[in-house]
């Protein structure tokens, strides 16, 4: 059924804009490709901005922020949007700063960032409802168009979310999966005569090119480790930002090893077996579950056809002697 576009659009005005729109986006992705630079130099600037900060808090005074600088502020409309509403004078501010730090984004502007699309994303879910709804018209049912219009509401309200547990998740996965050889490396620095935070360091430098969230973790605790009071809190400070329970059991083997003077590089050792083990252990837990995920897509999908295959020259060869038995001209008329 034919219908209305807006603001008196036709469709070759529509084919225009999408056509000129996919231009752009690929101008853009191939310009963002052209640009692309190391990731590490990134988050080692960013630590390197963490222990500044960490020496200013502990070690200095903290300098007053003058007009000046806050009018320098790149983001300085949007936090003075933000607190005008009082959206981070809220009681879930720690935790979404936990959850941002679990993300990756740990600098002073996501939490104000998160705040603002928190807010503006109902907001824009409900725009986007009312023009698919009302302006181009895609429903005509009454209950259609209201469950339309909830769901795309429900979803602006819920993607920021989403997005970042999803960021999160993957983070963990990468973590997770480069953890063995980041402790055997740990070994190394151990048995080699390193202290702990210098061996962090070592492996963080060693393993940013292939895992830049380990090793951003890595960084960021060995600077922890050197400049807050109690080495233990920058331990427990790595187990709260990755969230991960291999992470947790090497920063209890850590705090023990400084503790007790237990033996770091045997105890790391016997982690990363295990660790290894574990790893091995999900791959053959995802190949058994293999066969039981197959079942619904063989028999939707292949056994059909292989049906058809087998089947159908037997069906089609019956067929013809029916034809020929029971048709017109057959001997059995």
């Amino acid at each position: 059924m034919p219908f209305d576009l807006p603001f008196g659009m036709d469709l070759l005005d529509l084919a225009t804009f999408l056509a000129g729109l996919a231009v752009f986006v690929g101008v853009y992705a191939v310009w963002t490709a052209g640009l692309q630079r190391d990731p590490m130099r990134a988050r080692i600037k960013s630590l390197q901005q963490r222990r500044d900060a960490l020496r200013t808090g502990y070690i200095a005074t903290k300098r007053r922020e003058t007009p000046i600088i806050k009018k320098m502020d790149r983001m300085g409309g949007i936090r003075a949007f933000v607190d005008k509403l009082k959206l981070l004078q809220t009681s879930r501010s720690k935790n979404l700063s936990l959850k941002l730090a679990r993300a990756g984004y740990r600098s002073k502007d996501a939490l104000v960032f998160y705040s603002f699309a928190k807010f503006l994303s109902p907001i824009a879910g409900v725009v986007v409802a009312v023009i698919v709804v009302l302006g181009l018209n895609v429903v005509e049912k009454q209950l259609y168009q209201m469950a339309t219009a909830l769901g795309i509401v429900a979803l602006g309200y819920y993607a920021p979310d989403l997005f970042l547990k999803n960021v999160a998740d993957g983070r963990r996965a990468a973590i997770r999966k480069s953890l063995p050889d980041a402790l055997d490396l740990m070994v190394i620095c151990a048995e080699a005569g390193l202290t702990l935070d210098a061996a962090m360091a070592k492996v963080a430098r060693e393993m940013g090119p292939a895992n830049p969230e380990l090793g951003d973790e890595f960084m960021l605790a060995g600077i922890e480790l050197g400049f807050l009071p109690e080495r233990r809190q920058a331990l427990l400070n790595l187990a709260d930002r990755v969230d991960l329970g291999s992470i947790r059991s090497v920063v209890a083997t850590l705090i023990q090893t400084e503790k007790y003077g237990t033996p770091l590089a045997q105890s790391l050792r016997v982690l990363s077996a295990e660790f290894r083990n574990n790893r091995l252990m999900r791959a053959e837990e995802k190949a058994a579950r293999l066969p039981a995920i197959m079942t619904i897509p063989l028999i939707m999908f292949i056994l059909p056809t292989l049906f058809v295959v087998l089947l159908g020259p037997a069906a089609c060869q019956v067929n013809d002697q029916f034809i020929k038995r029971f048709g017109p001209g057959g001997p059995g008329n």
